[in-house]
């Protein structure tokens, strides 16, 4: 029975195993052989660290990482005050229908693609767009206005493009907080802030941190929206990648970029966790 328990674990892990050696541990390591090699001639390369030597002498790599960082942390902090008290109402105050309405809500735009949600958006903002057509009706402004092309629109459309993946943590983690112990936090003479504060925040972090990790996550690796967005001097980490493996055909650089987006990333998740007190395995389980 031993025997026969562990060749039936063995198949029913085979497709998992699979999927995780085809698709991510056999491309990792290719990429990684391929950020190592330095070209010296026509055809001709060597193993090195001089691919991820060249991202650290380059000030414009540096800065265009740390400039990405810091907009995907802001996005981030975005989404999460725009999604927590959206996520509060539908888990503690909606009921029935109108509960499952606003869940839709959330989920409705993410039945397009990403490319025919970023158009949308250009629709909206471009000169000619609803919005600028709305404020010369009101009287605001003069003449059209250009709000497409500048980090205000990138804001807008990662905020946009992430709120389901903050949305969905929080309500599954707020469903679970009894509305007994929210009502004693107000009979023990709490109010509104101290309750939140004391009692809602607490018990909603491990969906705050996850959430916040998705979109962070989704938001420094984004392209789409970067780049359809933003100006010319709104570069994005993703384009550098893009332009060394597409345009300049310099797979070594643009792996070893790759590879640099992935552990930079990773460190800052890490002091995301160390930050708030959370351990991985608590905020995604």
């Amino acid at each position: 029975m031993k025997a026969e328990a562990r060749i039936g674990l063995i198949l029913l892990l085979m497709p998992l195993l699979l999927w995780l050696s085809l698709l991510i541990l056999i491309p990792h390591v290719d990429m990684a052989l391929v950020s190592l090699r330095e070209r010296v001639g026509v055809g001709q390369y060597r193993f090195g660290f001089g691919n991820y030597l060249t991202f650290l002498n380059e000030p414009l790599y540096l800065r265009t990482f740390a400039r990405t960082a810091i907009m995907s942390l802001i996005a981030t902090a975005l989404t999460l005050a725009i999604a927590f008290p959206v996520s509060y109402y539908i888990a503690k105050l909606a009921r029935g229908r109108t509960r499952s309405a606003l869940f839709l809500l959330c989920l409705v735009p993410f039945w397009v693609s990403e490319l025919v949600r970023t158009f949308g958006w250009m629709i909206l903002l471009r000169e000619t767009g609803v919005v600028s057509s709305l404020l010369q009706w009101a009287g605001l402004v003069d003449q059209p206005v250009e709000m497409l092309y500048n980090d205000a629109a990138i804001m807008v459309g990662l905020v946009y493009t992430s709120m389901l993946f903050m949305v969905v943590p929080l309500v599954t983690t707020l469903e679970s907080l009894p509305d007994e112990v929210i009502e004693a936090g107000y009979d023990l003479g709490g109010n509104a802030f101290s309750v939140l504060r004391e009692i809602v925040i607490p018990h909603a972090m491990p969906g705050i941190v996850s959430g916040s990790i998705v979109v962070f996550m989704l938001s420094l690796g984004n392209y789409l929206t970067p780049t359809m967005l933003g100006g010319k001097d709104s570069l994005w980490f993703t384009e550098l990648i893009y332009s060394q493996f597409i345009v300049r055909f310099n797979w070594e650089l643009g792996a070893a970029f790759g590879f640099v987006l992935l552990a930079l990333s990773s460190v800052i998740v890490w002091a995301m966790l160390r930050l708030t007190g959370q351990t991985l395995a608590r905020t995604m389980g």
